[in-house]
């Protein structure tokens, strides 16, 4: 989770996530120009490493914080981190 979070562009992502889901195509980056490969890569880690949940929504996918899992395995450690100043 600390690996998928030490990436500026993923935390931020994480971010976003914070006050419910999104679909993936509404989560942006800072850098607009960023390839779409590049932006799958991120959700990739966000999604293997147990940040994110990842779930079909007709053709889109939507995105949501397993904030309750991550609170049980290490309770504090997502709103610390989320918190934390860049």
């Amino acid at each position: 989770m600390l690996f998928a979070l030490s990436d500026p562009e993923r935390l931020a992502i994480a971010r976003q996530l914070v006050d419910g889901p999104l679909d993936m195509a509404e989560c942006h980056l800072s850098n607009p120009n960023v390839p779409k490969s590049t932006k799958s890569h991120l959700m990739k880690v966000l999604r293997t490493s147990g940040v994110v949940r990842n779930e079909a929504n007709g053709r889109a996918r939507r995105l949501s914080l397993r904030r309750e899992d991550l609170d049980a395995k290490f309770p504090g450690l997502l709103d610390a981190v989320l918190s934390a100043e860049t």
